[in-house]
């Protein structure tokens, strides 16, 4: 969120806001420091090597494994089950990737090279275009409107080339309130919407950051007009709810969500400002119900600029990934200031090798080639019809050690299974336990469903479920499977599977039948 405008004034008008910011620990990152024109504006170049370590020589990068990352090609047009993004299948997915700068300030890194290498290279699978309306060349600020849509539908035609998705971001910031310019948006929206609705790797971010006394019921109100503008080209697409307090308060977000289908709600954090507390809120806002995109971040403090704190940042990842949270990065530039991929001596816009990269894109660079989602972190509530039972599981252990973090099993002739408790937690007086569940068909022939029975010592509620079809009935919890995942060949086992019950009970020993 870096924000470049042009007279003396704003400097004034940043410095009151930053303090405001950091009193509130509001995330700001984009207030640093204003300039009439973007430091060292990028030009094309021929396209190079990835980012590899440089000795010197610039080394091709090998292309990392592409393995699970979802794709438009692999993954399809995404859908919101649950608390979780997914397929067009209903599998739980994350996307990873990076957040252009302001498309006005820094338009060449949106070009067909560079989106190729996030792909192939960086192992990204999104890239979010950020389209600031009332900054200095914004939208709804003397911006060329005809240059700004058509860097909008390009970044989206490259973005599909190169097999990712793309958010469209209507990047609100110093006009604070979205209401402000709900015309405009109401206006950008039909028209984008209806231009791409063929497409499956769109999603639209309707408002960044509402700050400076935004409250969630404005937020509401502006969603409420926005949202249908869409649906009316594109029913099904995913939309993202920015959240008060430059986008914080999700837990306000999931007090009172919206009446609308495949939405998710942003939050964004700066490392260095952003700690455990903003975690804690965004996990609890997750085990409450709520789809969390993490659709800006960075690893330095809430002005985009100062000190980068890398532990903080891995601290996030890893709760992103155990939650199954989606996130993109800020930002593609080479500005003076810490929240970029690329040093400001970098004057490249593809090509770019491990020298050109800063500290942030050096950090990343590692991330997108680490591990993502984990399989018992994704807490979504996959759709599905179950199906006729093939076998069922018997015979499960103490409960106890389940409660405890340990593990139930289960096995009959055809399946094993393992009921594990992947966390657990209080709220107004309930016990809160999240269960991930994965079955192995250990027969020689395949199967084409598969359930599970557990039964209880008293009374529970299930407060959400994925990837199965959860039902209690007196004190037997059932788990049957959904329609893309009861088929399982010999050996093989279904996975990402779980639950989150409340109550006074919890899964007990005993035999089980089927």
């Amino acid at each position: 969120m870096n924000l470049l405008m042009g007279s003396r004034f704003w400097d004034v008008v940043r410095a009151a806001l930053v303090a405001a910011a950091l009193v509130v620990a509001g995330c700001l990152a984009g207030f640093a420091q204003p300039a009439a024109e973007p430091a060292a504006q990028p030009e094309t170049v021929v396209q190079q090597a990835a980012p590899v370590e440089s000795d010197g020589a610039e080394d091709e990068a090998p292309s990392p494994t592409a393995g699970g990352v979802a794709t438009p090609s692999s993954a399809g047009a995404l859908q919101v089950v649950g608390t979780q993004l997914c397929d067009q299948a209903g599998n739980p997915v994350q996307l990873r990737g990076v957040s252009t700068h302001g498309l006005a300030w820094y338009p060449g890194y949106v070009n067909p090279a560079f989106f190729t290498e996030l792909r192939r290279d960086w192992n990204a699978n999104v890239v979010r275009l950020a389209l600031y309306t009332a900054e200095n060349g914004g939208w709804c600020e003397g911006g060329g409107r005809d240059e700004l849509y058509n860097l909008v539908r390009d970044g989206v035609s490259f973005a599909t080339e190169a097999d990712l998705y793309a958010i469209v971001d209507w990047h609100v910031l110093s006009d604070a309130n979205p209401l402000a310019h709900a015309d405009e948006a109401a206006e950008f929206f039909g028209r984008i919407s209806a231009d791409l609705s063929a497409n499956n790797n769109v999603i639209y971010e309707i408002r960044n950051e509402p700050n400076n006394g935004t409250t969630w019921e404005d937020v509401k109100a502006y969603a409420v007009r926005i949202i249908p503008v869409i649906r009316a080209n594109d029913p099904d697409a995913v939309i993202i709810v920015g959240t008060p307090t430059w986008c914080q308060d999700v837990d306000q977000a999931a007090a009172a969500p919206l009446d609308a289908g495949n939405v998710m709600y942003a939050l964004h954090f700066y490392a260095a400002t952003h700690q455990a507390d903003l975690r804690d809120r965004m996990a609890a806002a997750v085990r409450a119900g709520l789809p969390v995109f993490v659709s800006e971040f960075g690893i330095c403090d809430a002005s985009g600029n100062g000190t980068i704190d890398c532990a903080s940042a891995d601290a996030w990842v890893a709760t992103m990934n155990d939650l199954g949270v989606s996130h993109t990065c800020w930002n593609l530039s080479n500005k003076d200031e810490a929240s970029v991929l690329f040093k400001s001596t970098c004057g490249k816009t593809s090509g770019f090798t491990a020298d050109d990269l800063s500290e942030e894109g050096t950090w990343l660079w590692d991330v997108l080639h680490s591990e993502g989602e984990s399989g018992a972190g994704a807490m979504s509530a996959a759709a599905g019809t179950a199906s006729a039972t093939a076998g069922s599981a018997a015979s499960a252990n103490d409960s106890s050690a389940a409660a405890a973090g340990g593990a139930l099993h289960g096995s009959t002739d055809t399946f094993d299974w393992t009921a594990t408790v992947a966390d657990r937690w209080e709220a107004d007086g309930q016990k809160f336990f999240r269960y991930v569940i994965t079955v192995t068909n250990k027969g020689d022939s395949a199967v084409t469903s598969w359930n599970v029975r557990l039964p209880l010592s008293g009374t529970v509620t299930i407060s959400d479920s994925w990837n199965a079809t959860v039902s209690v009935d007196g004190t037997e919890l059932t788990l049957d499977s959904v329609s893309y995942n009861g088929t399982l060949a010999p050996q093989a086992t279904a996975q990402n599977i779980g639950f989150i019950l409340s109550g006074n009970a919890i899964p007990s020993s005993g035999p089980i039948t089927g």
